[in-house]
């Protein structure tokens, strides 16, 4: 089960097989050819039944499934040393867990896109289901029950697709649809098997297009229905009424693990050139330009700067060799175009960076203190995932912010003195030295204030704590007491109500927090 809705809930992902009639003696034709199904679909809407369309595309759609190897750590004996240890010997020695190996599989879908055996399903599908797992072997099983061992071609994680390819010829296929003519209303079918069941077909409606989940990335755009996709369907096709794959099923939205009529399919206007990609031995490359988005310009952050919401993203840390750097991006700036195309929460900084060209050099429109400037970014090739993770991990994590911090002193410590309660936002602060960093556990190259005292009274309280790091705010690096005194005392003449603070906890990433100005 993959999680990856980034508002409330997680989506849920799933698999679908098929029937097959192999014709080994007639040339074969695309399922979806033009005019093979024409008849069961009237073009003033949906026929009376869908089981012409069904039958000409469902032999195209197969199943999926891997046998994987899982290794675990046990627990440590907690009897070792102890007159019972030998009792419980598996667990160990020393109070060290052996590791154990265990059998897992998956289960999905895909379809076929030609006769002689590529087929296109998620790469959730194929790829190891939990910390510790190895994919020993993929099966593709066609819907007569014959089973082919798969090679993979080509797979990406962040598209959430890969490309299968069996050793078989003159199989039934289904050719791609244009995505881009797509209409919120439009009919749609789905093949899967959902919750391990055996070929299911749904239909449903458009219920909208483009749809923006929160996930970043170069592809966070997907068609939404109310076709019944479940746990099991990833992978499957979606199909116009022409029998079109207009989108492959990978998503759903779910409170219980069940449909609840929000589902989600990466548009074939997505999905094709990467398999495209594939099938000429290429490699899929997205642009990269070294920066940290500290999130879209929210109502606090709008407030803080002066500024319209909903227009442009915060960049909260820029790498410092990186193309972003070079360039003079800083951290605190408001990104509002890329290229001539507007940032907001339908066209996010990650969609537009990740789809520049690497190579290139774009155009990016910026405030910085609340003044429009433009910067050229020379767009470099974005690292893979392990890569950028290897990164995020490169020091000692301190816990960044969850959902619990920012309520006090972590050893307990009362920092509502008299001098805190008339400090600006409720802060004492202190310049931040390389030794102070090295002992807060911050990076040492990190510049700001370290602060040293929290006014339990002021709206920082709920927030910050002894340590934390204030790098800038409002879009201005602060570096003293005296900084941050200037800054809070111009947006106090400037009529905002609170301020933004970009701050450092530890080693994670730094992190805006709007704070009212007392």
């Amino acid at each position: 089960m993959r999680y990856a809705y980034a508002i409330t809930s997680a989506l849920l992902l799933g698999g679908a097989t098929a029937t097959l009639a192999l014709q080994p003696s007639v040339a074969q034709q695309a399922q979806n050819e033009p005019g093979a199904i024409q008849a069961s679909v009237p073009r003033s809407g949906a026929p009376m039944s869908f089981a012409d369309m069904v039958a000409k595309l469902q032999p195209a759609v197969v199943n999926i499934s891997t046998k994987q190897t899982i290794v675990q750590r046990q627990q440590a004996n907690p009897f070792s040393g102890t007159p019972f240890g030998d009792l419980f010997g598996g667990m160990g020695m020393g109070g060290q867990g052996a590791p154990v190996k265990r059998e897992g599989a998956s289960l999905g879908s895909g379809f076929l896109i030609s006769p002689d055996g590529y087929v296109v399903t998620n790469n959730h599908v194929i790829a190891p289901g939990a910390q510790g797992a190895t994919v020993n072997s993929i099966t593709v099983t066609l819907n007569n029950n014959k089973e082919y061992t798969a090679k993979v071609i080509g797979k990406d994680q962040d598209s959430d697709l890969a490309l299968l390819k069996i050793d078989a010829t003159n199989l039934p296929y289904v050719k791609w649809g244009d995505s881009s003519k797509a209409r919120v209303g439009d009919w749609v079918l789905a093949i899967g098997e959902p919750f391990g069941l055996g070929g299911t077909v749904t239909a449903g409606i458009i219920s909208a297009i483009n749809r923006v989940t929160g996930q970043g990335g170069a592809y966070d755009r997907f068609i939404q229905t109310d076709a019944s996709i479940n746990q099991g369907n990833s992978g499957g096709p979606m199909f116009d009424l022409n029998g079109n794959v207009i989108g492959v099923n990978s998503q759903i939205f779910s409170q219980s693990g069940g449909n609840i009529g929000i589902g989600f399919a990466i548009p074939a206007a997505t999905a094709k050139p990467i398999i495209e990609t594939f099938m000429k031995g290429g490699k899929i490359t997205r642009g990269y330009i070294g920066v940290t988005i500290g999130g879209a310009v929210d109502d606090d952050a709008a407030a803080a700067l002066g500024i319209p919401k909903n227009q442009g993203e915060l960049i909260a840390g820029v790498e410092p060799t990186g193309p972003s750097a070079k360039a003079g991006l800083r951290s605190g700036d408001v990104v509002t175009r890329i290229n001539g195309q507007d940032v907001n929460p339908n066209q996010t900084l990650t969609y537009l960076v990740s789809n520049l060209q690497p190579g290139t050099t774009a155009r990016f429109d910026i405030l910085r203190g609340g003044k429009p400037m433009t910067i050229n970014i020379a767009v470099a090739t974005r690292p893979s995932n392990e890569q950028l993770q290897a990164r995020a991990n490169g020091g000692e994590d301190s816990g960044g912010f969850g959902p619990n911090d920012g309520q006090g002193d972590d050893d307990g410590s009362d920092d509502g003195t008299t001098q805190g309660t008339n400090a600006p936002l409720g802060l004492l602060v202190q310049p931040l030295t390389p030794g102070i960093a090295r002992a807060i556990n911050v990076d040492p190259t990190t510049q700001g204030v370290v602060i040293a005292a929290v006014d339990p009274s002021s709206d920082a309280a709920g927030k910050l704590k002894r340590t934390d790091v204030i790098q800038g705010i409002n879009g201005v690096p602060v570096r003293t007491a005296a900084d941050v005194a200037r800054v809070v005392a111009q947006a106090k003449a400037a009529g905002r109500p609170q301020v933004l603070l970009l701050v450092q906890r530890g080693r994670g990433a730094p992190r805006f927090l709007p704070l009212k100005v007392k």
